[in-house]
């Protein structure tokens, strides 16, 4: 019997496609109400140019509404270019904005200055605005499900309008916007989103206006705002014009986001659901995160919608060496802005985060080789869109970790890699895979600097959750699979093949000391950590 050579079964034949996406989505165990969300925002897409969405009723008004407030909030005045002066040009970005159950709350077109052409010292001087970390997110969604506080999502107008511009910015016409004269450039008086200084004015603003309203920012991190009444707790976590507010004080809630409202005309989009690309579907049990469409959108990009899928992301004895060919210029840029991608993707996905890592250390030379392992991750994404991470709600308030590492992992640098996974009870919180910076001369040297990276995210933990009120009075529980590197946590006294690493060693006992963690050892085959070291066959992944 003839059959379709290996080379050839992802290619798709007389029509027929062996592996439809839809094999892969299961909607049946969700919600009415979740359920319309996704497919909401799944059904809809959004222009990419201007020449697209003016041909679209509904962005032409969204475009002259948004023209229509930024001349009323005067954000520039037109006027001809001085000499010696160059205007940075401008673009339209659209983004549809839901309610929580799904329903389009309105076609919001952003005007974003391209920023990247700004000059340092000229343009502009300092950038620097502080936004949640991921794990930050994380650690605040997964508090809430196990204390049931609820958890509303906010989205600030033209946010970056109020922050003051200081500097002189001179910018192109807007696309849709016809002066009286072509000759004419906008000099901005207000800051607008896309220059570099616009987001450290923004939070500027807002930074002022929660701390005059008896919130205090977290010293842990400068991105949640938080108010503590007795027993009450109210967080608002800040990223950009996004707020997310939880808390036990409902009253509050509402209050605070009154005064929002009054001050920088803000939108409630209700329930969170849908927050920075992550879906969140909540219930009695917990709440789950995933990046569903967000992982369908990059396979229909690149093409592999229909393509076979794979049991692992990374094969075992994979070769990412810079032994092969490079890529040209075009398929180097190609690859780069894939990986980034695939970076953003492991928000919610442990599981892809080592094989990310790797090829994330090549995007300088790519080669043949690299290219062919992204794909792998995306036909690995194919069988599993929808796979996400689980918040219970039953989770008790209790810090544990895993860690790991593979030592002399890199073939290039032989430099060995550090993997832990950090836990709030059952909730994942927070994991990472990452190449050490120095070489370590032993497998126990190697697991315990991956020991002591953990300690160190334990203990911004802890300073997080202090800030939060929220108690832990037990010791954090690390799982090593190393005795070695237990027993250096423990042992007071360096000797030749520890002194080199006597900095590490008085972080991780100092730790022990005060009762932060308590070092546990564990079998390999039950080392969580183990999946962000290095490629595990089928069975064990």
């Amino acid at each position: 019997m003839r059959r379709i050579p290996a080379y050839l079964k992802d290619f798709q034949m007389n029509g027929v496609i062996r592996y439809p996406i839809t094999n892969y989505i299961n909607y049946n165990r969700l919600s009415h109400t979740f359920k319309n969300t996704i497919l909401s925002i799944s059904s809809t897409v959004e222009p990419t140019c201007y020449s697209i969405a003016s041909k679209q009723p509904q962005w032409v008004t969204a475009m002259h509404a948004k023209l229509d407030a930024l001349q009323a909030n005067n954000t520039w005045e037109l006027t001809t270019l001085p000499p010696n002066k160059t205007a940075i040009g401008c673009r339209w970005i659209y983004k549809i904005k839901y309610n929580s159950d799904g329903s389009i709350e309105r076609y919001k077109a952003r005007l974003v200055a391209k920023g990247y052409n700004q000059i340092e010292g000229l343009d502009y001087l300092d950038t620097f605005a502080p936004v949640a970390k991921i794990t930050t997110v994380r650690l605040l969604l997964a508090i809430a499900a196990s204390k049931c506080w609820s958890l509303k999502q906010l989205d600030v107008n033209n946010a970056f309008l109020h922050g003051d511009l200081h500097e002189e910015v001179y910018m192109k016409i807007p696309p849709g916007l016809t002066p009286a004269n072509k000759n004419q450039v906008c000099k901005l008086q207000r800051s607008l989103y896309g220059l570099k200084q616009a987001g450290r004015q923004w939070y500027a603003k807002l930074h002022h206006f929660l701390l005059s309203n008896n919130y205090h920012c977290s010293i842990s991190g400068n991105s949640i705002f938080l108010k503590h009444d007795g027993n009450h707790t109210t967080a608002l976590l800040i990223y950009v014009d996004d707020i997310l507010i939880t808390g036990n004080d409902d009253g509050e809630i509402q209050h605070i986001t009154d005064l929002l409202h009054s001050t920088f005309r803000i939108k409630n989009l209700g329930d969170l659901t849908y927050f920075l690309g992550l879906e969140v579907a909540r219930n009695s049990k917990g709440i789950h995160l995933s990046q569903r469409k967000y992982t369908l959108d990059l396979l229909a990009e690149t093409g592999l919608l229909d393509s076979s899928p794979v049991p692992t992301p990374m094969v075992l004895k994979q070769s990412t060496t810079n032994t092969v060919r490079s890529l040209d210029d075009t398929d180097a840029a190609s690859y780069r802005r894939l990986i980034g991608k695939l970076i953003y993707l492991t928000t919610t996905r442990p599981d892809i985060t080592f094989a990310v890592n790797n090829l994330s250390q090549f995007m300088y030379a790519p080669t043949t080789a690299h290219q062919q392992a992204t794909s792998r991750i995306l036909r690995y994404l194919k069988g599993t869109p929808g796979a996400g991470i689980f918040l219970p709600s039953t989770s008790p308030i209790q810090l544990k970790a895993f860690c790991d590492s593979d030592w002399a992992a890199c073939p290039d640098t032989r430099r060995s890699v550090t993997g832990f996974t950090v836990y709030l009870g059952n909730s994942l919180i927070s994991w990472r895979s990452k190449k050490q910076p120095t070489v370590s001369r032993s497998s126990s040297e190697a697991e315990y600097r991956s020991l002591a990276s953990t300690v160190c995210e334990i203990q911004w933990l802890t300073y997080l959750l202090n800030d939060l009120h929220v108690a832990h009075t037990s010791p954090a529980l690390i799982y090593c699979d190393n005795q070695s590197a237990i027993q250096i946590a423990s042992n007071q006294v360096f000797h030749e093949r520890t002194k080199h690493i006597d900095i590490d060693c008085h972080i991780v006992r100092e730790k022990v000391v005060t009762g932060l963690i308590k070092p546990l050892p564990i079998s390999t085959t039950m080392q969580l950590a183990d999946i962000l070291t290095k490629p595990l066959p089928p069975p064990t992944f």
